[in-house]
């Protein structure tokens, strides 16, 4: 079952059980979300790829919950957005960040973080109380 912790306002986030399935409803969630707020298609396809894979990842390796986290860009009171992006947060219990591998052109997997890193603007980990975050950001047209 889904946690939504949040879907209000410019963050919206969920939590995940790592269970069959769940990266599939991550994808939707992310999807729909994004669609809500208006977010460009191409940025919107980019994010729920990587969100795919970020989700992927943590649950091969961690017991779960995993959550997902988006934050979509506003004017604050200083001003409008000079670089607009929309931030995504996906994090998980366990505190070893992620390890990014070469794939050769014949393996099956190890491509998610080179994913982000080709595709996002920025992006990085940090660790948590109770685990770690990986994070990126996507620049948006305008």
């Amino acid at each position: 079952m889904i946690g939504v912790i949040d879907t209000e306002g410019d963050c919206t986030e969920w939590s995940f059980p790592a269970v069959p399935g769940a990266v599939r409803t991550a994808r939707h969630a992310v999807h729909e979300a994004l669609r809500g707020w208006g977010i460009d298609t191409a940025v919107g396809d980019v994010a729920v790829l990587l969100v795919s894979e970020l989700v992927t990842n943590s649950m091969r390796y961690t017991p779960g919950p995993i959550d997902v986290r988006l934050v979509r860009p506003h004017p604050n009171g200083d001003g409008p957005v000079t670089h607009p992006a929309l931030l995504v947060e996906v994090s998980d219990p366990l505190p070893d960040p992620p390890t990014e591998r070469r794939a050769g052109p014949d393996d099956e997997g190890g491509r998610g973080l080179q994913l982000v890193a080709c595709s996002a603007r920025r992006w990085g980990t940090r660790r948590g109380k109770t685990g770690k975050t990986v994070w990126f950001e996507l620049a948006l047209p305008g």
